[in-house]
Protein backbone atom coordinates (compact mmCIF):
# COMPACT_ATOMS: atom_id res chain seq x y z
CA UNK A 1 0.00 0.00 0.00
CA UNK A 2 1.25 3.52 -0.81
CA UNK A 3 2.21 5.65 2.18
CA UNK A 4 -0.56 8.02 3.16
CA UNK A 5 -3.31 6.01 1.43
CA UNK A 6 -5.85 4.04 3.44
CA UNK A 7 -6.82 0.57 2.30
CA UNK A 8 -10.11 1.96 0.93
CA UNK A 9 -8.22 4.31 -1.40
CA UNK A 10 -8.82 7.48 0.60
CA UNK A 11 -5.96 9.88 1.13
CA UNK A 12 -4.63 10.19 4.65
CA UNK A 13 -4.26 13.64 6.23
CA UNK A 14 -0.54 12.83 6.42
CA UNK A 15 -0.15 12.24 2.67
CA UNK A 16 2.76 14.38 1.39
CA UNK A 17 0.82 14.90 -1.89
CA UNK A 18 -2.09 16.54 -0.06
CA UNK A 19 -2.02 20.34 -0.36
CA UNK A 20 -3.80 22.06 2.51
CA UNK A 21 -5.44 25.41 1.82
CA UNK A 22 -3.41 28.53 2.50
CA UNK A 23 -5.15 31.58 3.99
CA UNK A 24 -6.11 33.07 0.61
CA UNK A 25 -7.40 29.75 -0.74
CA UNK A 26 -9.38 29.16 2.45
CA UNK A 27 -10.94 32.64 2.25
CA UNK A 28 -11.83 32.07 -1.43
CA UNK A 29 -13.33 28.65 -0.72
CA UNK A 30 -15.34 29.70 2.34
CA UNK A 31 -16.61 32.78 0.50
CA UNK A 32 -17.72 30.70 -2.47
CA UNK A 33 -19.38 27.97 -0.42
CA UNK A 34 -21.20 30.58 1.67
CA UNK A 35 -22.56 32.12 -1.53
CA UNK A 36 -23.49 28.72 -2.93
CA UNK A 37 -25.41 27.77 0.21
CA UNK A 38 -27.00 31.11 1.15
CA UNK A 39 -27.69 32.83 -2.16
CA UNK A 40 -30.40 30.46 -3.46
CA UNK A 41 -32.44 30.96 -0.28
CA UNK A 42 -32.12 34.74 -0.52
CA UNK A 43 -33.39 34.63 -4.10
CA UNK A 44 -36.10 32.04 -3.40
CA UNK A 45 -37.72 33.56 -0.31
CA UNK A 46 -39.48 36.45 -2.13
CA UNK A 47 -40.64 34.11 -4.92
CA UNK A 48 -42.10 31.69 -2.37
CA UNK A 49 -43.73 34.40 -0.26
CA UNK A 50 -45.28 36.37 -3.11
CA UNK A 51 -45.93 33.71 -5.78
CA UNK A 52 -45.62 30.24 -4.21
CA UNK A 53 -42.68 29.40 -6.51
CA UNK A 54 -39.33 27.84 -5.76
CA UNK A 55 -36.31 29.40 -7.40
CA UNK A 56 -35.83 26.31 -9.57
CA UNK A 57 -39.49 26.39 -10.67
CA UNK A 58 -39.13 30.03 -11.62
CA UNK A 59 -35.89 29.39 -13.53
CA UNK A 60 -37.42 26.49 -15.47
CA UNK A 61 -40.60 28.41 -16.29
CA UNK A 62 -38.69 31.54 -17.30
CA UNK A 63 -36.41 29.53 -19.60
CA UNK A 64 -39.50 28.08 -21.25
CA UNK A 65 -40.98 31.57 -21.60
CA UNK A 66 -37.89 32.66 -23.56
CA UNK A 67 -37.84 29.60 -25.85
CA UNK A 68 -39.28 29.53 -29.37
CA UNK A 69 -42.95 28.54 -29.09
CA UNK A 70 -42.30 28.44 -25.31
CA UNK A 71 -41.20 24.83 -25.81
CA UNK A 72 -37.97 22.95 -25.06
CA UNK A 73 -36.80 19.37 -24.80
CA UNK A 74 -36.62 18.36 -21.17
CA UNK A 75 -32.87 17.68 -21.34
CA UNK A 76 -32.17 21.12 -22.78
CA UNK A 77 -34.42 22.74 -20.19
CA UNK A 78 -32.60 20.92 -17.39
CA UNK A 79 -29.30 22.27 -18.70
CA UNK A 80 -30.63 25.82 -19.09
CA UNK A 81 -32.19 25.77 -15.61
CA UNK A 82 -28.94 24.36 -14.14
CA UNK A 83 -30.54 21.22 -12.74
CA UNK A 84 -30.61 17.50 -13.25
CA UNK A 85 -33.17 15.88 -15.51
CA UNK A 86 -34.69 13.98 -12.57
CA UNK A 87 -35.07 17.17 -10.51
CA UNK A 88 -36.59 18.94 -13.50
CA UNK A 89 -39.02 16.07 -14.10
CA UNK A 90 -40.34 16.41 -10.56
CA UNK A 91 -40.69 20.18 -10.90
CA UNK A 92 -42.42 19.91 -14.29
CA UNK A 93 -44.82 17.34 -12.86
CA UNK A 94 -45.82 19.86 -10.16
CA UNK A 95 -46.11 22.60 -12.78
CA UNK A 96 -48.33 20.36 -14.92
CA UNK A 97 -50.68 19.87 -11.96
CA UNK A 98 -50.93 23.65 -11.64
CA UNK A 99 -51.69 23.97 -15.37
CA UNK A 100 -48.46 25.85 -16.14
CA UNK A 101 -46.73 23.28 -18.37
CA UNK A 102 -47.74 20.50 -20.75
CA UNK A 103 -45.42 17.61 -21.64
CA UNK A 104 -45.65 15.82 -24.97
CA UNK A 105 -43.46 13.44 -26.97
CA UNK A 106 -41.19 15.23 -29.43
CA UNK A 107 -42.84 14.70 -32.84
CA UNK A 108 -39.45 14.77 -34.58
CA UNK A 109 -37.94 12.15 -32.26
CA UNK A 110 -40.19 10.25 -29.88
CA UNK A 111 -37.27 9.40 -27.61
CA UNK A 112 -37.45 12.94 -26.26
CA UNK A 113 -40.11 14.77 -24.27
CA UNK A 114 -41.04 18.38 -24.87
CA UNK A 115 -42.13 20.79 -22.15
CA UNK A 116 -44.39 23.63 -23.32
CA UNK A 117 -45.33 26.62 -21.20
CA UNK A 118 -49.08 27.25 -21.16
CA UNK A 119 -50.70 30.71 -21.10
CA UNK A 120 -51.30 30.24 -17.39
CA UNK A 121 -47.61 29.37 -16.95
CA UNK A 122 -46.58 32.41 -18.93
CA UNK A 123 -48.81 34.55 -16.73
CA UNK A 124 -47.14 33.34 -13.53
CA UNK A 125 -43.67 34.00 -14.98
CA UNK A 126 -44.79 37.46 -16.10
CA UNK A 127 -46.15 38.28 -12.63
CA UNK A 128 -43.16 36.78 -10.74
CA UNK A 129 -40.42 38.29 -12.95
CA UNK A 130 -40.31 41.70 -11.23
CA UNK A 131 -40.01 40.02 -7.81
CA UNK A 132 -37.11 37.92 -9.05
CA UNK A 133 -35.45 40.85 -10.79
CA UNK A 134 -35.58 42.99 -7.64
CA UNK A 135 -34.01 40.16 -5.61
CA UNK A 136 -31.26 39.60 -8.19
CA UNK A 137 -30.47 43.30 -8.34
CA UNK A 138 -30.55 43.85 -4.57
CA UNK A 139 -28.68 40.69 -3.63
CA UNK A 140 -26.21 40.18 -6.48
CA UNK A 141 -25.85 42.91 -9.08
CA UNK A 142 -26.24 46.24 -7.29
CA UNK A 143 -23.45 45.60 -4.73
CA UNK A 144 -21.05 44.95 -7.66
CA UNK A 145 -19.62 47.49 -10.07
CA UNK A 146 -19.12 46.67 -13.77
CA UNK A 147 -15.57 45.37 -13.13
CA UNK A 148 -16.84 43.08 -10.36
CA UNK A 149 -19.62 41.79 -12.62
CA UNK A 150 -17.12 40.98 -15.38
CA UNK A 151 -14.92 39.21 -12.82
CA UNK A 152 -17.92 37.20 -11.62
CA UNK A 153 -18.70 36.15 -15.21
CA UNK A 154 -15.05 35.16 -15.76
CA UNK A 155 -14.88 33.17 -12.51
CA UNK A 156 -18.20 31.43 -13.19
CA UNK A 157 -16.96 30.46 -16.67
CA UNK A 158 -13.73 29.06 -15.23
CA UNK A 159 -15.75 27.03 -12.76
CA UNK A 160 -18.10 26.02 -15.61
CA UNK A 161 -21.16 27.45 -13.91
CA UNK A 162 -22.17 29.76 -16.77
CA UNK A 163 -22.63 28.04 -20.16
CA UNK A 164 -20.22 29.45 -22.76
CA UNK A 165 -23.17 30.48 -24.93
CA UNK A 166 -24.09 33.10 -22.32
CA UNK A 167 -20.68 34.78 -22.28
Amino acid sequence: MKPGVHSRGRTSPHDPELRWLDDQEKAAWTGLISLALLLPGSLETPLRQEHGLTLFEYLALSRLSDAPDRTLRMGELAFLASGSLSRLSNVIKRCEKRGWVVRTPDPTDGRYTLARLTESGFDIVHVAAPTHLLSVRRTVLDPLNATDQKALIRIAQKLRIVPESLS
